[in-house]
């Protein structure tokens, strides 16, 4: 990036990136139903660490709630196209276990690595452990002034996963609200998080309890901003960048993009955008200011699943952005 090498811990391959999938055109992800994922007996190292994150849930104010979470069970990715089956698992499963192992690894041990992501293999075996994952979307919205404005978060103390690190936002668990089947599009929950995380849309948030609308989504119950968005399908572009495997946490990671493409969104809803209890704080980058841009890229405290998507995103905005983006080449290399 820039002449600077910035190294990730998702594992990646060539024909995972610069996927350029339009989500609104949809996915092949699959639903396959079947009985609950169950992580079995836990062993005596990894029942210590559960304990220790529940107590450290507890004593922070930390909100823990056994939402519902698509576990990945195969995944294809291969000229720009994902195909791939989910089940159903659950949130506390995942906080519990897979979860800790960033918490284990700052701690400086690796008893519990060894027992559920052990090596290399373990962590492509996505159908033989709990493997759960995300959409992290970098957003970009076009302003009046002729750029785009790219939105980051700071993560609040309160979340479980990746507290007090910069993320892209939306940043959401792919999982379902109350249709478990419809909502396994990928663009399902970008949407969702665009409403939960920055449009004031509260009841959309798994972790206060169930949902109770029938359809969350529907369009009488968006916000104005999303309504308006969705009014007409050029406003709003959503696709995947990448696909990645976690080497901390074994989670898959969706890279995404959510680009405001009509500068009128600004005008109208620019100032209604406010981030949830979920961020510490939002921030906000032009997309002329290359300068800025490489050194927010370069900040070590970012997510490893909130850089890969932020890399791939500028790529790709550099690739669409036309005169908006004055942006830092980004060249990737696996190895």
């Amino acid at each position: 990036m820039g002449g600077v090498e910035v190294v990730t811990s998702v594992a990646t391959r060539p024909g995972w990136l610069d996927l350029r999938r339009s989500l609104v055109a949809g996915d092949g992800l699959e639903l396959s139903v079947g009985s609950l994922f169950e992580v079995g007996q836990l062993g005596k190292v990894a029942a210590e660490w559960a304990a220790r994150r529940l107590a450290d849930a507890a004593a922070s104010g930390g909100r823990l709630t056994d939402s519902p979470l698509y576990r990945l069970v195969e995944v294809s990715v291969a000229s720009g196209v994902v195909e791939g089956r989910v089940e159903v698992a659950s949130f506390v499963d995942y906080a519990l276990t897979m979860d800790v192992l960033e918490r284990e690894v700052t701690a400086g041990e690796l008893g519990l690595r060894r027992a559920l992501l052990p090596d290399l293999a373990s962590v492509f075996d996505v159908g033989g452990r709990l493997c759960v994952g995300g959409v992290p979307a970098l957003c970009a919205i076009a302003r009046p002034g002729g750029d785009y404005v790219v939105l980051v978060q700071e993560r609040s103390q309160q979340v479980v996963n990746v507290a007090g690190r910069l993320a892209v936002i939306p940043k959401g668990f792919h999982g379902p609200l109350n249709d478990v089947r419809a909502d396994v599009r990928l663009v399902a929950t970008v949407l969702r998080e665009l409403e939960e995380e920055l449009f004031g849309r509260g009841e959309l948030d798994s972790t206060i309890g169930g949902v109770r609308a029938a359809a969350p989504m529907h369009p009488d119950r968006l916000s104005a901003p999303m309504r308006w968005l969705m009014e007409a399908p050029e406003r709003l572009r959503v696709e995947c960048t990448g696909f990645g495997l976690n080497l901390v946490s074994g989670n898959y990671e969706f890279a995404g993009l959510a680009v405001v493409e009509d500068e009128q969104f600004w005008e109208e809803f620019g100032g209604s955008i406010e981030a949830n209890w979920e961020s510490a704080g939002l921030m906000l980058y032009s997309t002329r200011d290359a300068d800025s841009i490489k050194a927010l890229i370069a900040d070590d405290r970012w997510s490893n699943e909130g850089l890969f998507a932020l890399l791939l995103g500028v790529r790709r905005l550099r690739e669409i952005g036309g005169d908006r983006v004055e942006l830092p080449a980004v060249e990737w290399a696996v190895g």
